[in-house]
């Protein structure tokens, strides 16, 4: 059993250290996994790791810049778009504005002792919905230019 241990011991530190994992048996017949060949022993190849290195995997400069017959558009056209994307954020933003005070006004009617909470949660969370929307679309429209 502790040879066992030993051996996955090994096995795991072999993979993770180097790219080949051996299997060496010795003259009495035990065996090691090991990411070393060993000498004066009978070891085969059990796996070798042919996968790129971490630095060999990034994107070179050149895979990422865009090609040439890649579509584009004018800077007054984005402008344009830009534009379009902000006035739709804000009327976006101004409908969640009033769907929050209705859902508010809502809620002050309701709420007395005798209402009960079964009916009032409904309420607050489309107001909390409607408080999270605003802050989403806040967010969009800080990122616009």
């Amino acid at each position: 059993m502790k040879n066992c241990f030993i051996a996955l011991l090994a096995l795991g530190c072999g993979v993770a250290h180097a790219n080949t994992l051996y299997k060496c048996t010795d003259d009495l017949g035990h065996s090691t996994y090991t990411n070393f060949k060993a000498q004066n022993r009978n070891c085969i190849v059990l796996s070798r790791d042919t996968s790129p290195s971490p630095a060999a995997s990034k994107p070179s400069a050149a895979a990422t810049l865009t090609p040439a017959d890649f579509p584009k558009v004018s800077s007054e056209i984005q402008r344009g778009r830009d534009s379009d994307r902000r006035a739709i954020v804000q009327r976006e933003t101004e409908t969640e504005q009033k769907n929050l005070e209705e859902a508010k006004k809502n809620l002050a009617e309701r709420n007395n002792p005798a209402t009960p909470q079964d009916v009032l949660k409904p309420i607050k969370d489309r107001i909390a919905l409607h408080e999270r929307n605003l802050v989403e679309l806040q967010r969009e429209l800080s990122k616009l230019r």
